[in-house]
């Protein structure tokens, strides 16, 4: 959480989101969150699910700035990168 840009604001950076993705293809199999407003991920990972979406498809979309849901996409970043090295604005 420490590189989710809203935790950061919030002076919160207690908990975690982990993404399990399949080895072979990167579909995302699993979503979990503990973290401060982590319910707010809910809906983005069930739709994550839903559409069969693989890491890498996350890791390259768009995400709302400072938002929960950004933290979904940096996670899946860091599946190829890492994401300490990126910018504020560049995720």
């Amino acid at each position: 959480m420490s590189q989710v840009p809203r935790a950061r604001v919030q002076r919160d950076t207690r908990g975690l989101i982990t993404v399990v993705a399949q080895r072979q293809s990167g579909r995302i199999l699993g979503v979990s969150a503990v973290a401060r407003d982590a319910g707010e991920l809910a809906a983005s990972a069930v739709h994550l699910l839903d559409a069969e979406r693989t890491v890498e498809q996350v890791a390259g979309a768009w995400a709302p700035y400072l938002t929960m849901a950004e933290g979904l996409k940096l996670t899946c970043q860091a599946f190829s990168t890492d994401v300490t090295t990126l910018s504020c604005c560049a995720v």
